[in-house]
């Protein structure tokens, strides 16, 4: 029961503790890239707490749970967790957490499926305003020209990728700023952006009270956009893409003084007008590797009473 409880309130420093050490971190914004990974493995190793103190207080409380879990475990490593005591207490956790497991799975799904109704309402609207030719089938075209006065320009995700642009955003985008849009939204599609979007979400409105579920769905929203924009930069150059966006977001208001929904657009524009040089090779690696190492932290504090009781 103690390790249940101890990997409990390891999740609970970590979810309170992570997002603040991150967000006062200088490096997120020079290496989107990693700072995604970091946070990925910070959430994951959340999730890991709370799904082994679930495993341990069930153990502690229902002897089928307990055989299942140490089915081939000498009787020592068994006594080493003292899962006989409190029992009462074990049910009642492992049942709230085991709930809050089944209420994320809920979330997931239901993320999910608004996603694929989004997406196919959009599909369906794409077949309206520029209708297939005949014998051509829908979603063969990975490119998209639509009828319309408002530059954009956008990525519809699915079984079938497409990539949409107006007939404005051609007329105003020349050269190799076009190239810098279609690389940006390439970027999202190839690092499969929409699934960080997703599962970011989820969690943030099955748990908005926890602080690194919320943390975790803004800063996808914004690393996302950062790394595509990265990609783009390296193809076509920070300026030219930087211009794009400039063109690109013009006429809606998002870089006047009142806020918008695009506020992070100009930050996005200023970051890639000014220029900071990247981290090094070592540190990138040494980012990396730190963080790969997060998720391990929980498994050490499930695992070592027994590997203690085995000498």
């Amino acid at each position: 029961m103690l390790v249940s409880l101890v990997l409990l309130g390891l999740g609970a420093l970590a979810a309170v503790v992570a997002p603040r050490l991150v967000s006062r971190a200088d490096w997120p914004e020079r290496e989107p890239v990693v700072a995604l990974w970091v946070w990925q493995c910070v959430v994951a190793a959340v999730l890991l707490c709370f799904a082994l103190s679930m495993t341990f207080s069930a153990a502690a409380a229902w002897q089928l749970v307990r055989g299942q879990v140490f089915a081939s475990a000498p009787h020592r490593v068994m006594e080493a967790y003292a899962l006989g005591a409190g029992e009462p207490y074990s049910a009642v956790l492992a049942v709230i957490l085991a709930a809050c497991g089944l209420w994320t799975g809920a979330m997931l799904t239901r993320e999910i499926y608004r996603s694929h109704v989004r997406r196919k309402r959009r599909r369906t609207e794409l077949l309206v305003r520029s209708p297939l030719m005949p014998g051509e089938e829908p979603g063969s075209e990975p490119l998209v020209v639509l009828e319309g006065e408002r530059p954009d320009a956008w990525w519809l995700p699915g079984a079938a990728p497409q990539l949409v642009i107006t007939t404005a955003a051609l007329r105003r985008l020349k050269g190799h700023r076009l190239d810098a849009v279609l690389a940006h939204e390439q970027g999202h599609a190839r690092a499969r952006h929409d699934w960080l979007l997703h599962c970011s979400a989820a969690l943030a409105y099955g748990f908005p009270q926890i602080p690194v579920f919320a943390a975790f769905r803004d800063e996808m929203h914004r690393l996302v956009e950062l790394a595509a924009d990265d990609v783009a930069s390296r193809r076509f150059g920070r300026l030219t893409i930087a211009l794009a966006l400039v063109e690109l977001n013009e006429d809606r208001g998002v870089f006047g003084p009142c806020p918008t929904p695009d506020a992070q657009l100009p930050q996005r524009v200023n970051r890639l007008l000014t220029p900071v040089p990247r981290l090094t090779a070592g540190r990138r690696l040494r980012l990396t590797a730190a963080a790969a190492l997060v998720p391990v932290v929980p498994l050490l504090v499930a695992f070592v009473p027994g590997l203690r009781a085995l000498g």
